[in-house]
């Protein structure tokens, strides 16, 4: 719950209108739910003044479809007034569930499809809106973040492209590089971490999870996800280890350097329950191939954290070594896009990630400071205490 008093301290910027972009409706719908009911808690006396009109409705979500012709060309239409508007536009460019037809062929829709999406209804509301946030949970590109040899340099490139149309704001989720927002200095760009979030659906899932040194563990299945562990353990007070990928630099394959093996350095894992974080699972080999590694180094539990959820490569893989014993959960977020299967999944767990989001969206229509959203350090110590007790 957000601070009712701040919030009816400081005026809103403009009134609020919430853009949820076809493949993140069900985010979107309960995003304006949390909000609603956010500010009926706001007294009636603070919101007398005219600066308030339309502070409290029943619904802030704005319908924005973007229809396609034949040829599978598209628009994007704004179905109400925006004008003096703060439009927060949110798109999941991952999900690959939606379908629209090219010359009678059904295409599913690819990033670059949700992207372009996105481009249309900034381009439909621009010169209109008193400002314009996209909240865009997986970074369109984030993977292409850094320029190897002669290649393209997406992220950086659609970070501009973005702010050209007149965007104030970007926020995401677990950059895979957050250095990417060197590209746009000077406009805002807010990387948001879902800790908080996944010790609380791990608590939940498992009520018995003992959090000490003796028997708990962050382990970082390479390099990249070291600060990510690193926090983690600091936060909880236990170790941390992390494998780094030793890969065949002479051979590329599918445009990438194949991993030979996975190194671990740490100390010993027997007996202990191990917590592996990463920003997310694409088809989950690397994952899969780490928790196989710290089971059969004599680790108790396995529990896989990540705020992407992708499964690229389906379920079976997972499956497998669930009724192998190498894993005993998988926890990630509904920031993108996740199939139905998956909820059915013995070894599945959801952080929901939706209220969160409204208290972003809430804090900065009102202009008020995100520095206790982006360091949860005391939720997460006041979490840990709760659990202990």
């Amino acid at each position: 719950m957000p601070n009712i008093k701040l919030l009816e301290r400081d005026l809103p910027v403009a009134p609020l209108k919430i853009a949820a972009l076809e493949g993140c409706k069900d985010l979107g719908k309960k995003v304006n739910d949390y909000i609603v009911g956010f500010r009926k808690d706001v007294t009636k006396e603070s919101i007398d003044s005219p600066l308030f009109c339309s502070y409290q409705l029943d619904n802030y979500l704005i319908d924005c479809p973007c229809p396609r012709f034949g040829s599978g060309e598209a628009k994007g239409m704004i179905g109400e007034s925006i004008r003096g508007k703060d439009l927060f536009i949110m798109v999941d460019v991952c999900n690959y569930s939606l379908t629209y037809s090219v010359n009678g062929h059904i295409n599913h829709m690819s990033p670059d499809d949700h992207y372009q999406d996105l481009k249309r209804i900034i381009s439909a509301a621009n010169g209109k809106a008193h400002r314009i946030n996209v909240m865009m949970p997986f970074l369109y590109e984030g993977r292409q973040h850094k320029r190897t040899k002669r290649e393209s340099l997406d992220c950086a490139l659609a970070l501009e492209e973005l702010v050209d149309m007149g965007v104030d704001n970007i926020l995401t989720f677990d950059a895979h590089d957050p250095r990417v927002q060197n590209a746009i200095p000077l406009l805002g760009f807010d990387n948001f971490n879902p800790a908080y979030q996944f010790i609380k659906a791990l608590f939940k899932a498992e009520p018995d999870l003992i959090v000490d040194k003796d028997h708990l563990m962050i382990i970082s299945p390479d390099e990249g996800a070291m600060h990510r562990a690193v926090y983690f353990s600091n936060v909880l007070g236990v170790d941390m280890g992390m494998f780094y990928k030793r890969r065949d630099y002479s051979t590329v394959i599918d445009g990438r350097n194949p991993i030979v093996a996975h190194e671990f350095l740490g100390t010993d894992l027997t007996g202990k329950d191990v917590i592996i974080m990463d920003d997310m699972i694409s088809s989950g080999d690397s994952m899969l191939d780490v928790a196989r590694q710290v089971k059969e180094r004599g680790a108790g539990r396995v529990f896989v954290c990540t705020t992407f959820g992708l499964f690229t490569n389906g379920f079976e893989a997972f499956d497998d070594y669930y009724e192998k014993g190498y894993i005993n959960r998988v926890i990630t977020t509904n920031l993108t896009y996740l199939p139905p299967e998956a909820m059915e999944k013995p070894y599945f767990q959801v952080a929901d990630m939706s209220k969160f989001i409204a208290l972003i969206i809430d804090s900065l229509n009102h202009d008020l400071t995100i520095s206790a959203v982006l360091n949860p350090t005391d939720k997460i110590h006041a979490l840990l205490a709760k659990h202990r007790k």
